[in-house]
């Protein structure tokens, strides 16, 4: 387990150096361009504020009033048929912004067109559900609470999906460690055995580089090779065949008495 340190800076720094390529941003187009997205674009900013539009990888995206979110979906349901709301979910940039980006993935089977509504809300601030227009926001919308932190109000069954009710912190956070905090290192100890047994087994080791020479059910030997499971030893390995005995029809059995080394690529 790593030792935990503050990220709250993480979003701040480089993501790419001169050995990767930065992706270029998707080309946005105006909406406008598009006939039908032009007439959805209209009826939608005649009843509500729309504080941007575009359309962006054939699909429309229109940034909304937080507080607008539930008149919007409707409004796209009944009037303007998008019947399918395909994903939910949030973008944690509070380290950029101090803010979350959530958007709402609509499709319009009636139409053959995506579009996209977006808003952003501060870290602690509420957003109205969905449930009652569209039943596929209630898994979404727990996940979203229990993945970073984000209040559904009048969601018919708010508690976390993924994670134990009683998990430390939001994993999809940018903030959160990637082998989890303090708390996750000990959580199995405690909950399986007890707390009375931290002493006895020690914390849970969750760093995935981690490699134990003696592991063989796990691993094979590092800078040799072991059979499945072989009690360990500091002997030499004794395989020296690299096929399953019968071999395979074609394919001549390697051993690694006439394998060579390449000193140079050829």
């Amino acid at each position: 387990m790593r030792e935990y340190i503050n990220r709250k800076d993480s979003q701040k720094k480089a993501y790419f150096n001169d050995r990767f390529k930065t992706p270029k941003k998707l080309e946005r187009f105006d909406v406008n361009s598009d006939e039908i997205f032009k007439k959805d674009f209209e009826a939608l900013s005649a009843k509500f504020q729309i504080n941007d539009a575009y359309i962006e990888a054939g699909q429309m995206v229109v940034w909304i009033e937080p507080k607008d979110n539930i008149k919007v979906l409707k409004f796209l349901k009944s009037h303007l048929f998008y019947n399918n709301l395909s994903e939910m979910s949030a973008v944690d940039f509070l380290a950029k912004r101090g803010e979350f980006e959530i958007f709402y993935q609509m499709l319009s089977m009636k139409k053959r067109k995506r579009a996209r509504v977006k808003f952003s809300i501060k870290e602690n601030e509420e957003i109205k559900s969905a449930v009652d227009i569209y039943k596929s926001a209630d898994w979404a919308e727990r996940e979203m609470y229990d993945m970073f932190g984000i209040i559904i109000a009048k969601h018919p069954y708010m508690k976390r999906i993924l994670m134990p009710d009683d998990w430390s912190g939001y994993p999809l956070r940018k903030s959160y460690p990637l082998h989890g905090d303090e708390n996750a290192q000990w959580y199995e100890i405690d909950h399986i055995y007890g707390k009375e047994y931290r002493e006895l087994i020690g914390p849970e080791i969750r760093d995935s580089a981690m490699i134990e020479k003696e592991n063989t059910r796990g691993y094979a030997r590092i800078g040799r090779e072991v059979h499945f499971g072989e009690p360990y030893s500091e002997e030499p390995s004794k395989i020296g065949e690299y096929q399953e005995d019968g071999g395979v029809i074609f394919v001549k059995k390697m051993k690694k008495s006439s394998s060579v080394t390449l000193k140079k690529r050829h």
